[in-house]
């Protein structure tokens, strides 16, 4: 197949792609709920951390409904574990697939029910590559980075760290049995993406969570006076 007819089909899917990620955005704003579009490698801990935040956020005064779509290849695994914190997920299974797209979380959103004012999780397949090609219709992308992959990652994986708003820097109760220097992992995070937050977070010490709950309700309460103003 010729460059030329490569670049058509990408060009067509990711276009196809955007609209169906613009009538999940338009979703998202009719029920006023905030998405954030979770990626990151295998094994990093995204599900984890993700029980560990949906608990804490439960846990708060003013707690606001949360629901997760969970993105897998296969089995059901990791929206059993979301789904026993009490939290409403649905499953997508990719099969040979390697990122969730636009349609998939549109169908997923259908069958989620998701109430109005809610936080919106899409936790997607682990991959550090084409996830970063696919708007979902989420608010922002947050990236999880583990401290025991390497503090060249950013570097090896630019386009997903450069299309993250935050990244959480996480497992850090392991830094010091991992000889590793989170100094140098915010550094090269910034090489590629000068604008990216970083928070350190751990979800077995809790360290960092506090600021990654407040880093949603900031972001959502600024999404909903956007809406306003419009």
């Amino acid at each position: 197949m010729s460059q030329e007819r490569l670049i058509e089909i990408e060009t067509g899917i990711l276009s196809q792609n955007d609209a169906h990620a613009a009538r999940n955005r338009a979703r998202l704003a009719e029920l006023g709920a905030y998405a954030v579009n979770l990626v990151s490698s295998p094994g990093s801990g995204k599900t984890t951390l993700l029980c560990a935040t949906i608990r804490a956020m439960q846990a708060a005064p003013d707690a606001g409904p949360v629901a997760v779509i969970e993105g897998d290849q296969q089995t059901t695994n990791d929206a059993d574990r979301i789904r026993a914190t009490g939290a409403p997920a649905v499953q997508v299974n990719t099969g040979k697939g390697c990122h969730l797209d636009g349609h998939m979380v549109g169908h997923a959103m259908e069958h989620l029910g998701l109430a109005p004012d809610s936080t919106l999780f899409i936790e997607n397949v682990g991959n550090l590559v084409c996830p970063a090609a696919f708007d979902l219709g989420e608010d922002a992308k947050v990236a999880i980075l583990s401290v025991t992959e390497g503090e060249d990652k950013p570097l090896k994986y630019p386009d997903m760290f450069t299309a993250s708003r935050l990244a959480l820097l996480n497992k850090t109760d392991l830094a010091p049995h991992c000889d590793v220097d989170l100094d140098l992992y915010e550094a090269n995070l910034r090489r590629v993406n000068p604008v990216i937050e970083v928070i350190r977070v751990s979800a077995r010490t809790g360290e960092g969570l506090d600021r990654w709950i407040a880093w949603l309700r900031s972001e959502a309460a600024a999404k909903r006076i956007r809406m306003a103003a419009e």
